[in-house]
């Protein structure tokens, strides 16, 4: 079991700017055989809470678990008795007996919130409808390979998100935030971020603008961004938001109006002719599935910290 205070990861702002620049720096390394090469989780296990189905944070986790040495156990809500009405804080007190860490991907963050303030182990964020840290993580370290940057040197960055103001869009202002860099974001009117965590990044100092205008945000900048316009759990309101985001389609005429050297970013699964259009996805500016790839890296880096805290990553 980890030894001393434990400690979450349930959105970015857990970890300070000289914590999250070291995390994405160990990142970069993992991935280049430059670290971690000795298995260093061996005999440790993180439980796999799953809520919400998943491709990337299922086998990025369980992937990565192996690869340190250690072992991943997945629960679905047909696994665990937190599907049949259990409490997170029950659930939480049983799971801290068994393994060395938890990672939930469920849809109410509160239900994170509870499953840490009554865990006795590490407790990751894998998503939730306010947040999503892990992605975000891979994002940066994506930004800071393929433009040659430092993540603690992201002050003259430029990132442009364009589409629904979710989970995605509110990790995005948290690591603004963090990181210093300058995030402007286009959403339709009534689909903008969470007003809360908006008004604490900013308050935290983040240069955040927000409009509705996606050529204002893309104007001269380094990353665009986006993601899906229903997210799960929002099926039904796919045709009406199809309406809604007319307009929001990043295409090749949005990109050409950032950066020369830009990247296209999107966390996937991609609506391919909705949100993106095939001809961006599939660009030369895209990065979407090496950003996909350092889901891995950047988790990897993540569970040392957490699991290994006395392991220097």
């Amino acid at each position: 079991m980890v030894k001393g205070p434990v400690r979450h990861f349930l959105q970015i702002p857990d970890f300070d700017p000289d914590e999250l620049a070291s995390l994405i720096r160990s990142a970069i390394r993992i991935k280049r055989g430059q670290e971690a090469a000795d298995r260093p989780l061996g005999g440790r296990s993180l439980a796999m809470v799953f809520r919400k189905s998943s491709t990337r944070t299922r086998v990025s986790f369980e992937v990565g678990m192996y690869q340190l040495g250690g072992h991943a156990v997945h629960l679905s809500d047909r696994d665990s008795q937190l599907g049949r009405g259990e409490s997170p804080a029950d659930t939480a007190r049983v799971l801290s007996g068994y393994v060395d860490g938890i990672m939930v991907r469920t849809f109410a963050h509160e239900e994170v919130e509870a499953l840490a303030r009554h865990s006795r182990v590490p407790v990751i964020n894998g998503l939730t409808d306010l947040l999503h840290p892990c992605q975000l993580l891979a994002d940066v370290q994506t930004i800071c390979e393929q433009l040659s940057l430092d993540p603690a040197d992201l002050g003259g960055l430029r990132v442009a998100w364009v589409g629904d103001g979710n989970n995605m869009a509110n990790s995005w202002i948290q690591t603004a935030m963090r990181l210093g860099f300058e995030l402007r974001l286009a959403c339709p009117e009534g689909y903008g971020p969470d007003a809360r965590v908006l008004e604490r990044a900013r308050a935290g100092g983040a240069r955040v603008e927000v409009t509705s205008a996606p050529e204002e945000v893309v104007e001269g900048a380094d990353v665009v961004t986006t993601d899906v316009w229903s997210s799960m759990g929002q099926e039904g309101e796919a045709a009406a938001r199809l309406d809604v985001f007319q307009g929001y389609t990043v295409d090749r005429a949005l990109m050409e109006r950032s950066a020369e050297d830009s990247i296209f970013l999107h966390c996937l699964p991609a609506h391919r002719g909705e949100e993106v259009t095939e001809e961006v996805l599939e660009g030369p500016r895209s990065r979407v599935f090496q950003e996909a790839e350092n889901r891995l890296h950047a988790q990897k880096a993540l569970l040392l910290r957490l699991l290994r805290p006395d392991s220097g990553a």
